[in-house]
């Protein structure tokens, strides 16, 4: 049993839980993973059978502890888990997760707490676990993800080769219970110079020193010699990576440490301490048992918090919370220093605000000049980027899984995706989308599960970009090929195709290549609604290139059907691909090129490695879009999006928007027979 279910189990009767300090009563996402793990916050006094709420060993701890020992009512310490959000508490950040335990509390070894007793007599023997909690490390390491995450994973660390000390806080609860004070860090760090005599000694310091909020235990006096301070906001794995040994009291870094492959040296008496994974200066003696990595890490990440899904509203697991924080510390990254737009039409800034302007409020200018002044990143809508005069801006565009509507029809993206090199519709030159394809040519473990995992609900629920419905037609018998149709001026085309760059060539094409076999040919959504042009759903089709002509229908049941895809650029081609299909490309989509498709056209040199088809599907949907999710408002996983299409739990786009397409349509449908007249 994980440890949500657990305390979802513990809590299943409605224990009343009396509290003593203003934040459980304020803080409304402390107030419901309570409620959601069983137990109701009240005020007032406790019966038989209450429970007393504490936080930690905090200074308001004492009123609670002082009821419970008057009542004869039993505590619940409660603590923030080892993954919380970007940003410290005290800035007003609601946690992902909570410490909820009976016994004890996990940094004070005065007495065993409930995480201590999991270490010392859980079995920890379960190969299911062991490869979910080695796939979790890995996952956390590859999305450089801590307790607090407010830093850049390319924030530059110092040369390796140094010994890590790490502060703390003075004054903090798991200092205090390890008995540390100023003496016992000075002497860890003369351990440290003694233990490596000529290394070079880093101090660092905790965020919230370096912010300015409480004082550590070192100061600038300290930095002799070879020793020295190092406060910058760095990603803590690249910071462990570079060094040969690690010295601590108590910190979560200590642990970390450890997930990293260090033996730490430690001078307190945390959790992590006494299992056999440290060099313990002050062991706690009833710690005899010896644990490998992953139990230590399932017993303090699977087995004893209470995870938290804030888009579902329930408890869940350690993977969801991942995929959660992950996708909110990936758009502080890329919007902490704010964007300015350019080339976005009116209906799109406000989806645009919601993506990309929660850290700092989106501008918008057309005059490239002002961008570049700004101080802030600028993109630019990728259709209407001009090398010469966007030089450096990122190219913005829908994403693979974008909505339930079309974007014709103005309904509001669900995932977009940013590219600092080019785009993805765009072989003639390399971008961000092909480097995080050949990077998926090598793909763990973790990464396997979770885009397999991923496809499944895609073809389980007959997902795709725009899902729409429609009654699939009576198809002939015998091999069939689906050939999609394009919008004849869509910028895949215009960028991606040669002489084969109509959909009435790509189907004389595909006839003459296929003369028996059946082939349908599904016009584009956006042609078909009268919104774009596409040439073919004005003037007919010859009866000798197409047996059906698949009007107004699913293309993911259509794709059931068939045994080929045949295709200029769709994106349709791709989802063949997941669904097990053949596909032919005439043009040169990004799926192009990998060694997964029947190519026409010669692939560009960058596209030489060789990932199967998980590694596209994991660089495609989850490395490359940003996801928003309409109902919580928040950046959120593929995963989520899928949720929501599944459910049908999305706004809907309004009637002016309707009628704004439609106008919209008319003029593009007019330029373009203007271009081929």
């Amino acid at each position: 049993m994980t440890g949500s279910s657990a305390k979802t189990k513990a809590g299943s009767q409605g224990s009343r839980l009396f509290v003593y300090n203003g934040g459980f009563v304020t803080q409304t996402r402390l107030r419901r993973i309570l409620d959601l793990a069983g137990y109701k916050v009240r005020l007032g006094l406790p019966r038989q059978d209450d429970l007393v709420a504490v936080w930690g060993n905090s200074p308001t701890a004492h009123r609670g502890r002082a009821v419970a020992a008057k009542y004869s009512a039993e505590l619940l310490r409660v603590e923030d888990a080892f993954l919380r959000s970007i940003h410290p508490g005290r800035a007003g950040e609601p946690p992902l997760g909570l410490l909820l335990d009976r016994k004890g509390v996990h940094f004070d070894p005065a007495q065993p707490s409930d995480l201590e007793e999991l270490l010392a007599t859980h079995p920890l023997d379960d190969s299911h676990m062991m490869r979910r909690a080695r796939n979790a490390i890995g996952r956390i390491q590859d999305a450089h993800l801590s307790k607090y995450n407010g830093f850049l994973p390319n924030a530059p660390v110092p040369d390796p080769g140094y010994v890590l000390v790490v502060d703390q806080l003075r004054g903090d609860a798991s200092v205090t219970a390890s008995k540390a004070d100023r003496a016992r860090f000075l002497e860890m760090l003369v351990f440290a110079q003694e233990e490596h005599p000529g290394a070079r000694i880093l101090i660092k310091t905790h965020p919230e020193t370096r912010d300015g909020h409480r004082p550590g235990h070192y100061a600038d006096k300290d930095a002799q010699g070879r020793v020295e301070i190092f406060s910058d906001a760095v990603c803590p794995w690249m910071l462990l990576e570079g060094a040969v040994a690690v010295y601590t009291v108590s910190s979560q870094l200590g642990f970390e440490a450890i997930l990293a492959g260090h033996k730490p040296r430690v001078f307190g008496q945390p959790f992590y301490a006494g299992w056999g994974l440290t060099q313990d200066e002050d062991p706690v003696a009833r710690r005899q048992r010896k644990l490998t990595r992953a139990q230590l890490f399932s017993a303090a990440m699977f087995l004893y918090p209470t995870w938290y899904d804030p888009y579902n509203d329930r408890l869940c697991e350690l993977e969801r919370v991942i995929d959660t924080l992950e996708a909110g510390t990936r758009a502080w990254r890329q919007d902490q220093v704010g964007w300015v737009a350019s080339g976005m039409r009116l209906w799109k800034r406000k989806p645009l605000q919601g993506f990309f302007g929660q850290t700092r409020k989106l501008t918008f200018t057309e005059s490239p000049e002002e961008a570049r002044k700004s101080g802030r990143n600028w993109m630019i809508w990728a259709s209407k980027a001009d090398a010469k005069t966007h030089a450096g801006a990122t190219r913005v565009e829908d994403g693979f899984l974008r909505s339930r509507g079309l974007g014709a029809d103005l309904v509001p993206p669900m995932s977009l995706v940013l590219d600092r090199q080019g785009i993805y519709y765009d072989p003639r030159q390399p971008s961000d989308l092909d480097d995080l394809i050949s990077q998926r040519a090598d793909l763990g473990p973790a990464e396997a599960l979770r885009a397999e995992a991923l496809i499944q609900q895609l073809i389980r629920n007959s997902l795709s970009k725009y899902n729409q419905s429609g009654e699939t037609p009576a198809l002939p018998e015998g091999h069939r090929i689906l050939v999609p149709g394009q919008v004849e001026d869509d910028a895949s085309i215009l960028a991606g195709c040669g002489r084969i760059n109509s959909n009435l060539e790509l189907l004389r094409a595909t006839r003459k290549a296929n003369p028996k076999a059946v082939i349908i040919y599904k016009p584009h959504p956006d042609v078909e609604a009268g919104l774009r042009p596409g040439g073919l759903s004005a003037t007919g089709i010859p009866e000798d290139l197409a047996d059906v002509v698949a009007r107004n229908c699913d293309p993911m049941a259509l794709l059931d059907m068939v045994q080929e895809v045949w295709t200029m650029t769709s994106l349709l081609g791709f989802e063949a691909l997941l669904r097990g299909a053949k596909v032919t490309t005439l043009g040169l989509p990004f799926y192009a090129g990998w060694g997964l498709t029947t190519d026409k056209r010669t692939a560009p040199p960058w596209r030489a490695a060789r990932p199967d088809l998980l590694g596209l599907a994991h660089a495609v949907l989850i490395d490359y879009p940003r996801y928003f999710d309409p109902v919580t408002n928040r950046p959120c996983p593929p995963e989520v999006v899928v949720e929501r299409l599944i459910s049908g739990e999305l706004p809907q786009p309004s009637l002016s928007n309707r009628s704004l397409s439609k106008l919209q349509g008319i003029f593009a449908t007019y330029a373009h027979l203007w271009r081929r007249g």
